[in-house]
């Protein structure tokens, strides 16, 4: 998210200045942040157990909301949370630099102890779909990383996301496919919601604000053990594929342009598949599942479709017409304001005892709707909020409370 000025002495590290900014990585943090909406919003709007199994929604997926969904599951769904947890991995060298850097290694700490306090406040008190918190700790275990090369990196940290990903492409293809006593054996591990438990969920959110914070603990610590038990693993690996890409200069453009158009066009072809397979999923007739198990399985590999991503724009940035992701940079430069806003507005609009409480009540085209609006909001205010200022309102805080002395923020006149 924010960088150190790596030409400066030990005692002197203050933030990075503007000029001297990556702009492939601004860009990637711009389309991370707003692309992560996207998903997120249905577990602003619905309870947790709707989330991951669109069955249970209060409303029929079917018609345009059915394609609404389809569009959030193919082109966000981990896709984007992928690449914050990537993109975090670079800023981890960016701030610490090598091990051998102490001065640098106390500031990355700092910084990570007060990204977790930010983050405990954001989920308990706000919305408990906070990954900051899991970025904090996981971030402790990558710092360790920090001297390897960029090939170590690349290798154990793309080889283990690959393998969990194939891992759960096998589960899932079991789930549908595997023999009937294997089916029902794993079926009995998973937790038993129904329709009278969402509908549970949305009232005692709509009760008020006790209701509602019940509900959001419940969820928080659940999926904080989650986090402690499956989630590190997968996230330490993606953040250390980002270092490691970053130091091999894949992120700002440094590598050949045939290995973006490589990367490219096998992330297309995967997410072809996911979309074509999702799309037969949701034409199906009603408890007809054609594809699932292969669906499944494929999505299982976002990472394939997160690096295409990440090729595109270094495409666009730095051989291309940058003007067309321009607008993103601003956004990018304020991750941290942007993300913690987007929880500020959507808990408003739909549980915080000051906003209209529709948990519940929107639908999937009424999310997209929402998610375009907070879009054109951030793309608007962020470059004007930088026209003016050095950073954004909750960078400055954490940077101040990470250097531990007020560093400035408004721009020279």
């Amino acid at each position: 998210m924010s960088t150190v000025n790596q030409t400066t002495e030990p005692t002197g590290l203050a933030p990075v200045e503007a000029p001297a900014r990556i702009a492939s990585l601004d860009v990637m943090r711009g389309l991370a942040v707003l692309g992560i909406l996207a998903v997120n919003v249905v577990s602003f709007g619905l309870p947790f157990m709707v989330y991951g199994d669109a069955d249970l929604s209060p409303f029929p997926v079917t018609g345009a909301n059915a394609v609404a969904r389809w569009a959030m599951d193919v082109f966000f769904h981990q896709k984007f949370i992928t690449l914050f947890a990537m993109l975090f991995g670079a800023s981890i060298f960016l701030v610490g630099g090598e091990r051998s850097d102490a001065a640098r290694g106390r500031l990355l700490r700092r910084r990570l102890f007060w990204l977790a306090v930010i983050a405990l406040i954001h989920g308990l008190a706000f919305w408990y779909g906070d990954v900051l918190l899991l970025y904090a700790w996981s971030g402790l275990f990558v710092m360790l990383m920090r001297s390897f090369s960029a090939p170590v990196l690349i290798g154990v940290g793309l080889g283990v996301t690959l393998a969990l990903g194939a891992m759960q492409a096998g589960l899932s293809w079991l789930m549908v496919a595997g023999p009937a006593e294997v089916v029902e054996a794993m079926k009995q591990g998973q937790p038993q919601n129904s329709q009278e438990a969402v509908a549970a969920a949305i009232a005692a959110y709509r009760s008020g604000w006790a209701g509602a914070m019940g509900q959001n603990l419940t969820a928080w610590f659940f999926l904080q053990g989650a986090s402690l038990a499956m989630f590190v693993f997968s996230t330490v690996a993606l953040m250390m594929t980002g270092m490691g890409l970053f130091k091999a200069g894949f992120l700002s453009g440094r590598a050949p342009t045939w290995l973006y158009l490589f990367v490219l066009a096998v992330g297309s072809a995967v997410l072809a598949l996911v979309a074509t397979t999702h799309w037969t999923e949701i034409m199906a007739a009603p408890d007809a599942h054609p594809t699932r198990g292969l669906a499944e399985a494929v999505a299982a590999f976002p990472i394939l479709v997160t690096l295409a991503y990440v090729s595109l724009i270094v495409l666009v940035t730095t051989r291309g017409p940058a003007w067309l992701v321009a607008p993103l940079r601003p956004v990018g430069q304020m991750a941290l304001t942007n993300y913690l806003s987007q929880t500020l507005i959507m808990t408003t609009l739909f549980y915080m005892p000051w906003g209209p409480r529709l948990f519940g009540q929107v639908d999937y085209v009424g999310m997209w709707g929402l998610v375009a609006a907070v879009w054109a909001v951030q793309l608007i205010w962020s470059p004007l909020w930088l026209a003016r200022f050095r950073m954004g309102p909750l960078e400055w805080v954490w940077r101040c409370l990470t250097y531990g002395r007020r560093v400035p923020i408004r721009k020279a006149a």
